[in-house]
């Protein structure tokens, strides 16, 4: 009874007492710190799976297929590399890193949720549309650049290796290598969210697409040199492999933009939304006709100086 009376008293509109609000984003951050636990506890039984899914590739690149001491008897100009772990609890430090991450990453349809639904109310309807487009967009484009990382990161591995001494062992702490590997998924990932971003600023009367499309060369040459200074490799491959799909989105949103600045000036021309309100002109139509303002009438004069039980003629 008390849960259902709680929430028919909920405003249309979403407007709450403060104390309602923090209440719900309690809730809200519960729900998804509980969902995150119990994705940390499933992905912490195949923690190991998970890493030789992002180590494999870069093993199969650069990986040493014999020991060291056939390694160093081998006179051909081979170059290769093997994963080792230092310390008595590195290997237990790692698995509660992975599983964690992993965690994050898998419970993530749900804490965007819980986002969601926490601002959700608060937002008017085209808001709400623009809103579901913009996180059904966001996830498709960081993935996609994630899978460009993954794509990329043997390619990298092999080139950097070039720089190795002939018939030497390389020998890379998995530590590092799997931060160099979330970092890079982290940086291809967010810069493909930059279109996104210039899409959001556009919808929301920040930019607009004519100044989006004047940019364009300026655009180019900074995704170049940003993708130059994030893969960490210095073949052409990689950088390409980052800044072209980055020009073919810089260029979408601006199509993208165009066609929103279009149908901004014809919805403006139409007239305010159902749930908007529409803006007061306050400006007199023809100043001419303003009537002026009668002055206000003086009080009478003081008949006499003498104050009857403490009051004047006035008062």
């Amino acid at each position: 009874m008390l849960k259902s009376a709680r929430k028919t008293e909920k405003d249309p509109e979403g407007r709450m007492p403060l104390a309602e609000h923090l209440r719900e984003l309690r809730n809200r951050l519960v729900k998804s710190l509980a969902a995150i636990v119990v994705a940390t506890v499933i992905t912490a039984f195949f923690y190991k799976d998970i890493i030789e899914f992002f180590t494999d590739p870069i093993l199969a690149a650069v990986g040493c297929d014999y020991s060291f001491a056939e390694l160093a008897k081998d006179t051909s100009e081979t170059k290769c590399a093997r994963i080792v772990q230092n310390g008595l609890l590195s290997p237990f430090t790692l698995a509660l890193t992975v599983a964690l991450s992993s965690g994050v990453v898998l419970a993530t349809p749900v804490w965007l949720y819980q986002l969601w639904a926490f601002v959700a109310p608060g937002l008017h309807r085209h808001e709400k549309k623009y809103g579901l487009a913009f996180v059904a967009a966001g996830f498709p484009l960081f993935v996609m650049g994630a899978y460009f990382a993954y794509w990329s990161l043997p390619k990298m591995a092999s080139v950097m290796l070039e720089f190795a001494i002939i018939g030497s062992d390389n020998q890379l702490p998995l530590d590092d290598l799997l931060q160099l590997i979330m970092r890079m998924i982290l940086v291809f990932g967010l810069s493909f969210e930059l279109p996104l971003l210039l899409v959001m600023l556009n919808f929301g009367g920040v930019l607009t697409g004519a100044r989006m499309a004047g940019w364009w060369r300026g655009m180019i040459l900074g995704i170049t040199l940003f993708a130059a200074i994030a893969t960490p490799s210095t073949d052409p491959i990689s950088m390409l492999a980052l800044a072209g799909p980055i020009w073919v989105l810089y260029f979408a949103a601006t199509a993208v933009s165009l066609l929103n600045d279009r149908r901004r000036a014809r919805r403006d021309a139409a007239g305010p939304a159902d749930d908007e309100a529409s803006e007061l002109d306050l400006t007199p139509e023809d100043i001419g006709e303003i009537e002026p303002v009668p002055a206000a009438p003086a009080l009478p004069e003081q008949a006499t100086r003498d104050r009857v039980n403490g009051y004047d003629d006035v008062t």
